[in-house]
């Protein structure tokens, strides 16, 4: 079974988690999902770098460690 780790800077007050678990539960594999941290300083990419360093050492070597921070959320760029 595919493992697959989760750390973002999302937070956890709203559905944009979830909504990324949907995405991979529609991969048609069950993945076992952990998720490590959603509470990653908005952008500090810094910080992520050692919660994912801390923990990815405890996980199986063919894991999927997937980290999702964005500095420029909330800034003035345009969308696509």
């Amino acid at each position: 079974m595919a493992i697959i780790t989760l750390t973002t800077d999302f937070g956890s007050r709203d559905g944009y988690v979830g909504a990324m678990k949907g995405v991979l539960a529609r991969l048609g594999r069950q993945p076992l999902i952990v998720d490590i941290s959603h509470d990653i300083p908005r952008g500090d990419i810094p910080h992520a770098a050692w919660v994912v360093a801390t923990a990815c050492r405890e996980f199986p070597e063919d894991t999927i460690h997937m980290v999702v921070v964005d500095p420029g959320v909330g800034g003035q760029r345009r969308g696509s």
